[in-house]
């Protein structure tokens, strides 16, 4: 195997330790180096923990996160397998989350289909919040909106088609 790192240079093995060196990737097939990895090297260099336990604690946490932050645009895309939603710029997007929450210089324009969503600041489009939807003082929401529960603060804005019931078949309205 070649002794030369294909990122900067060469690289004297001797001089590497294995404390100095960032842990192999988990699931990739291959470690920084660029050999093989084998799940038993893994746990004998975690110190015993297998890869499941050493990741179950960033599960716990609240799972899979996404923030857009200010002055980001994110346009045209669906949004998967993302437990929380932060919008702090501006997402034009189709997406299925538990948690979604709006920041007063935050906008969202498409549609959505979400647990709870805390509006701070622009919705536009079509959303479906199948527990509780909290629009804030500095929030607007437009569109066609269907929520299961609603809390609205004083100077929050909501026009549109609005209908109680997450299901589509529930029409009855608000």
């Amino acid at each position: 195997m070649a002794t030369q790192s294909p990122f900067f240079g060469k690289r004297d093995r001797e001089t590497d330790s294995l404390t100095s060196r960032p842990a192999p990737l988990v699931g990739s097939g291959t470690n920084l180096s660029g050999t093989p990895v084998n799940p038993s090297s893994l746990t004998a260099q975690q110190g015993g923990l297998a890869p499941a336990a050493a990741a179950a604690p960033a599960v716990k946490e609240g799972g899979s996160k996404l923030t857009v932050g200010p002055n980001i645009k994110l346009k045209g895309v669906e949004i998967t397998d993302c437990d929380t939603l932060v919008v702090e710029g501006l997402v034009e997007a189709t997406m299925d989350s538990r948690l979604m929450q709006i920041a007063e210089q935050g906008e969202f324009k498409g549609s959505a289909e979400i647990d709870i969503a805390e509006i701070r600041g622009i919705f536009d489009g079509n959303l479906t919040v199948r527990e509780k939807l909290v629009i804030h003082s500095t929030g607007k929401v437009t569109g066609k909106i269907r929520y299961g529960k609603i809390v609205i603060e004083e100077g929050g804005q909501l026009s549109g088609e609005i209908s109680f019931g997450a299901k589509p078949s529930l029409q009855a309205a608000a």
